[in-house]
């Protein structure tokens, strides 16, 4: 993984999180359960089948997080009926706190973490009481400093979205979250909205975000492909959240920017994979090359037979395959000595051979 000395590791249950660590995945099932615990438990299925470590549903009750005349946003009205209320769309949506404690055991019985983005500070206390191991918080939450330093306060790990926010606005909030008493922090890189494009991706703040505030950086993704996904682990991504879902045509808001389980299988493979490729970042020779360096580099060999004897010079010199020899780049210490026996031509030298 790419390494920063800048940046520290946090806990979540018991992973560390941070840079040099695996990649910490969170398939974000939201509110793509539709409200139907039985849905709600095939997606913790999911996610736990396709790798995720983490299940991440959204804890709210619509009083407390939209007015009755709040407008839905462009992508609700496409995916959702165009004449429902986006309070009526999510007072449907909600979750119970049985329905939590339920879904963190049976997470807990698939091994997968159970987190859940509070709205609220009445939720984010009911999921401190169901015992979840860190608060994520969604973009939308960035500037609620109230609520920020309510949630931080609890002094547990918290994983903030950024999407929509200038710089500043990421600094207020984690100087706002370290003043109430957070000490683990992890900022991801987000686009706010569904789907996003991929041209608008914007990977490059992932590293503006690790520069400014030395912390576990990660990408939460909206676009329909696993492109972006992919570019972010390469980048250095600590973690990675994207939303699962079983169909993407379900009706429902986020369904549409929503991996099905086979994309969401195929991208943590993928995750796994670019965590490998990347390596320790030390540029050597490595065992898969060993048998290719000896076959394709090349070593001094003689054009000419040569007597014993004879100082060598560089017109009786050449380089050829097999690099099993005296490498081309000792030509200067191979010039003027002489060999021990007489050698034919096209031998390939080697230290031993001379006086």
């Amino acid at each position: 993984m790419t390494s920063d000395p800048g940046a520290t590791a946090i806990r979540i249950g018991d992973r560390l999180v941070g840079d040099g660590q695996p990649v910490f995945v969170i398939a974000e099932i939201g509110v793509n359960h539709n409200g139907d615990m039985a849905l709600a438990r095939e997606l913790v299925d999911a996610a736990a089948s396709c790798g995720a470590d983490v299940a991440k549903f959204q804890t709210f009750t619509a009083e407390r997080l939209v007015t009755p005349s709040a407008a839905k946003a462009a992508y609700q009205l496409e995916t959702t009926d165009p004449g429902e209320s986006q309070f009526a769309m999510l007072k449907k949506l909600e979750l119970t706190v049985e329905s939590h404690e339920m879904l963190q055991r049976y997470a807990a019985s698939r091994g997968v973490l159970f987190l859940s983005s509070a709205f609220d500070a009445v939720s984010a206390d009911m999921l401190e009481t169901v015992g979840v191991p860190a608060f994520k918080l969604g973009s939308g939450e960035l500037s609620d400093l109230p609520f920020l330093a309510h949630v931080a306060r609890k002094r547990r790990p918290m994983i903030l979205s950024t999407g929509m926010a200038w710089l500043a606005e990421v600094e207020r909030a984690v100087e706002c979250v370290r003043a109430a008493g957070a000490t683990e922090v992890a900022l991801l890189h987000c686009v706010s909205q569904y789907p996003a494009p991929i041209d608008a991706s914007n990977l490059r703040a992932m590293d503006t975000l690790r520069a400014a505030f030395r912390v576990p950086v990660g990408y939460s993704d909206h676009t329909e492909g696993l492109a972006a996904c992919i570019g972010a682990v390469a980048r250095g991504a600590a973690i990675v959240e994207k939303h699962l879902t079983l169909d993407r045509g379900m009706e429902g808001p986020d369904h549409k920017a929503s991996a099905d389980p086979a994309a969401f299988e195929a991208l943590v493979r993928a995750i796994r994979d670019v965590e490998r490729a990347l390596g320790d970042g030390v540029k050597r020779p490595l065992p898969a090359e060993e048998n290719t360096r000896t076959i394709a580099r090349k070593s001094l060999v003689l054009l000419q037979a040569v007597p014993k004897g004879i100082p060598l010079t560089a017109a009786m010199l050449g380089s050829r395959r097999p690099g099993t020899g005296i490498p081309p780049s000792e030509l200067d210490q191979v010039i003027g000595r002489t060999l021990r026996a007489d050698t034919d031509a096209q031998a390939v030298l080697t230290w031993e051979m001379f006086a």
